[in-house]
């Protein structure tokens, strides 16, 4: 276990280039291992997350290829069931997306992951995968729980599944069912929250050329049968989810960086965190792919956002309603009860250690600032959002803070430490 400590830093300067967008690198590969030939995909994020889709679609059958700054990937249908087990690790996406993906396979395959996700829902897309023909079972083998997919294709047809569960199941029904056998019916019993992330799928279906049919504001969802995956070359996007992060710590201390690799014109939802800085009283530029924060006049203004089309921005919006002047207000996060941690209570323990005057509801918390941050020993709750939240709160409170367990960045930016370094943050022990 890594101890990471974070000292106070009054001003934050220079360059740096967002990381690889995970949830377009995990699509993408996704796509190519389905497709027939060649697809190379340039500038993917090499993380834990990532690692474990790579595993996984090679354990399909794909032939992937790494080389320093792409994958080469070549397609795996058709696919063939494997009796050694999948490792998801803790990859939520990987499971959820691979999943219905395994139900292709001409024999049963066996999915595998950590305990942590087993607190993560899963039961609708199962649900979901029984309407089309699919039998799964839910198996325990020792210390790890084990989902086993009878293969031998998907029948399609009619299913329903609440869409303020999890976005993913939908992509990974979107992924799939191109190539059952008959047309398939998605219906969507609650309203479709996180829709930038099946944006994203679709997106990346059509430049394998795999289309999708989405009606009545994503209430209902038509997959015609027996589609062909194309081969497509592709360069992933930066991430703004990650860039959140750097764009914060700025933020709060008041300081001019820049960002580089982020398209403004891409469908991540979490882009959102431009409009939120700027409403908070951050000075922005946009220029082509980069992103200019030069600081604030004042106090931060507070902000009330709602979460349900940008649950992974909550971490850092929560510290910034710390340095803003008055209260803010994050709602309708009922689903961060179910990420890598209960991500509501995770983020109000762990910035009340630190002095914020915050509480908490079930889908919502509400941060009376400016708060005074001290600085404190955190513990993440093995979630790379609430150590790398906690990191940035860090640099504007008094004293250092200790961060347990911070390799869990390693999920979704392995470079984070490095790069607070790179503008100036004192990091000591990563």
């Amino acid at each position: 276990m890594i101890e990471t400590t974070v000292r106070p830093t009054q001003n934050l300067t220079g360059t740096l280039i967002a990381p690889p967008s995970k949830a377009y690198s995990q699509r993408m590969l996704i796509s190519s291992s389905l497709s027939k030939g060649r697809s190379i995909i340039s500038n993917p994020l090499f993380s834990e997350d990532t690692k474990a889709t790579l595993s996984a679609v090679k354990s399909l059958g794909a032939n992937v290829t790494i080389n320093d700054n792409s994958w080469i990937v070549d397609g795996s249908l058709p696919l063939t069931g494997k009796s050694k087990p999948i490792d998801c690790g803790e990859s939520g996406a990987t499971l959820r997306f691979i999943l219905p993906v395994c139900a292709l396979a001409m024999g049963s395959s066996t999915l595998t992951f950590a305990k942590s996700l087993e607190r993560r829902p899963i039961s609708p897309l199962l649900q979901s995968l029984q309407d089309l023909g699919v039998k799964t079972e839910n198996k325990k083998n020792g210390k790890k729980p084990e989902i086993l997919v009878h293969g031998g294709g998907i029948n399609g047809g009619k299913t329903s599944i609440k869409g303020d569960v999890s976005s993913q199941f939908i992509s990974g029904l979107m992924f799939a069912c191109p190539l059952a056998r008959l047309n398939t019916v998605i219906t969507l019993k609650t309203p479709l929250e996180s829709t930038g992330y099946v944006k994203m799928t679709r997106e990346v279906l059509e430049n394998h050329g795999v289309f999708i049919s989405i009606y009545d504001k994503f209430n209902q969802i038509k997959i015609q049968s027996n589609q062909k995956y194309t081969k497509h070359d592709c360069k992933v996007p930066g991430d703004f989810s990650s860039a959140a992060f750097l764009l914060a710590a700025a933020a709060i201390t008041n300081s001019k960086i820049t960002v580089q690799n982020l398209d403004y014109s891409t469908l991540q939802g979490d882009k959102a965190i431009l409009a939120i800085l700027d409403q908070m009283g951050a000075k922005l530029k946009i220029i082509k792919d980069q992103i200019i924060l030069e600081g604030h006049k004042g106090f931060l203004k507070p902000i009330d956002v709602d979460a349900r089309e940008i649950p992974d921005l909550v971490p850092i919006c929560s510290v910034l309603a710390c340095y803003a002047n008055g209260i803010s207000k994050i709602h309708d996060a009922h689903r961060l009860r179910y990420k890598e941690s209960d991500r509501l209570l995770s983020l109000y323990l762990e910035l009340r250690k630190m002095g914020a005057d915050i509480s908490m509801s079930e889908n919502s918390l509400t941060v009376k600032g400016s708060c005074g941050l001290n600085g404190a020993l955190i513990d993440p709750h093995n979630d790379h959002r609430i150590a790398m939240a906690c990191a940035v709160a860090a640099l504007g409170a008094k004293g250092e803070t200790k961060i347990q367990n911070s390799e869990c960045v390693r999920k979704s930016y392995p470079r984070f430490f490095e790069d607070l370094k790179k503008i100036g943050a004192e990091i000591i022990g990563w």
